[in-house]
């Protein structure tokens, strides 16, 4: 029989006759890289991503005059890939410089190769 327990952590252990096994996962982590992932596989947030690296650099009024959004749902956008990590702030006297953040890029990329491999 397997009881499970659940706080923040999930062990789940075998009794009885079965196999010894144990399973520990602890959920507040999976759901905060889900929310990493989450900041990517989105098509706007994709196409200002794509923006951004292009310019290399670029402030949220450039990004949504060339995408043609309203203001709040680009600095929407921003704040979850800012959360996320995947981009970085730059501040240039009163401008503020959004740039692509290329090594969280890539630990989200080699993770997500070792979760579907």
């Amino acid at each position: 029989m397997m009881v499970a327990t659940q706080t923040n952590d999930l062990k789940v252990e075998a009794q009885g006759n079965e196999a010894p096994s144990s399973i520990n996962i602890n959920y507040h982590n999976v759901k905060k890289a889900s929310l990493v992932l989450r900041a990517l596989n989105h098509k706007l947030r994709q196409q200002i991503l794509t923006l951004i690296e292009t310019e290399k650099k670029i402030t949220v009024t450039e990004i949504y005059v060339r995408l043609r959004l309203e203001q709040s749902v680009a600095s929407q956008h921003l704040a979850i890939m800012r959360k996320a990590g995947v981009v970085t702030t730059q501040r240039e006297g009163k401008y503020i410089y959004y740039l692509v953040n290329y090594k969280r890029i890539d630990e989200l990329n080699q993770c997500v190769q070792e979760m579907v491999a």
